[in-house]
């Protein structure tokens, strides 16, 4: 009898043995199992979410078809339960207990942002409104409430003080830490264009710089062309001789630029006309990237007092004002050329 039972006892463990094994095998394929998404697909798991919570997450995301055996693989494999709240990027072909690792690891999804050179403080809002997953902070923000929210020191215009570039970003940063950001980096990068600018430059702070940057840079993106550029401003500073610059005029009119400049336009003065006032603006008028800074703190060394644009992507540079004329007539000879007129 003893034998006997000893005999059914050990069939009994096998079958609890196989059985455990089986249930442990099908834990383990479901742990290996790909998630449902064909895409990449961001997913969000807020604070104090729970195991339960986050299988009806998943469900409702169509993330993962079935749960049944998530309490099981969580309590075989305890670690992969530490979920931190944040938004993540799941991968096709990603694995549950990646995904599961990846809700464990607070590795949250990144986001990045651009903001282009010669861009103004306008075209950034407008950027960091269509980002996705920006924190809003700014809106109905004066450019003096700006400044100040950024750190700026010596001026209450952020225009020309925000370092274009790519920024990265997790969900939920407020728009004010990118600017913040930005900002630094644009005062780190001054900072040492101004530290071995050519002393005989006519700038007395570091805002000169950056306002004849901007400048460069609103008037070409051929990078051979930005020292021949800054040295033609230069050079008309040196003579009391008017920037006459097109971009500082748009950059006046504000909102009652329309695409085109007018006579009266040139004529009107404003704080940012320079075919009406001497020198430079009182601010930049756009974000200069980091050649337009070198160029205005290195210009080339030239005669030139005017240059035009010639038609195809770049300027005709010029000495005086006969040769300046005839430029721009075949410069116009050019639009009629291609115009077909």
């Amino acid at each position: 009898m003893k034998r006997k039972n000893l005999r059914i006892l050990t069939i009994l463990v096998g079958i609890c043995l196989g059985l455990l094994f089986f249930g442990y095998q099908k834990v383990q394929n479901f742990a290996g199992s790909a998630l449902e998404i064909k895409q990449d697909t961001i997913f969000t798991l807020p604070a104090g979410t729970g195991r339960v919570g986050l299988e009806t997450l998943l469900l409702q995301d169509h993330i993962v078809a079935d749960t049944t055996l998530f309490p099981w693989l969580l309590r075989i494999e305890p670690d992969l339960a530490n979920f931190k709240a944040g938004t993540y990027r799941f991968t096709p072909g990603m694995t549950i207990r990646e995904m599961l690792k990846l809700l464990a690891s607070g590795k949250e999804a990144q986001f990045s942002i651009r903001f282009i050179e010669g861009s103004r403080l306008s075209d950034w809002m407008e950027t960091l409104k269509q980002a996705d997953y920006v924190k809003h902070e700014l809106a109905g923000k004066s450019h003096a409430e700006i400044a100040e929210l950024i750190g700026l020191k010596d001026t209450e215009h952020p225009e020309g003080w925000l370092y274009p570039d790519t920024y990265s970003y997790t969900a939920g940063t407020p728009d004010l830490a990118l600017l913040k950001r930005a900002h630094k980096e644009m005062e780190k990068a001054v900072a040492q264009v101004w530290e071995g600018r050519d002393s005989s430059l006519p700038y007395k702070t570091p805002n000169d710089l950056v306002t004849m940057a901007s400048i460069i840079e609103k008037e070409t993106a051929i990078n051979d062309e930005r020292t021949k550029v800054a040295s033609v401003f230069i050079n008309r500073l040196r003579i009391g001789m008017r920037l006459q610059t097109d971009p500082t005029v748009i950059y006046g009119m504000g909102d009652k630029y329309a695409g085109n400049i007018t006579r009266k336009d040139l004529e009107t003065p404003t704080p940012y006309n320079t075919y009406v006032i001497a020198g430079m603006p009182p601010t930049p008028i756009a974000m200069p990237g980091l050649a337009s800074l070198q160029a205005a703190a290195h210009p080339a060394k030239t005669p030139y007092l005017y240059f035009v644009a010639d038609g195809k992507g770049g300027h005709t540079f010029t000495t005086n004002l006969a040769s300046h004329n005839q430029a721009v007539r075949v410069y116009r000879q050019a639009l009629k050329d291609k115009n077909g007129q």
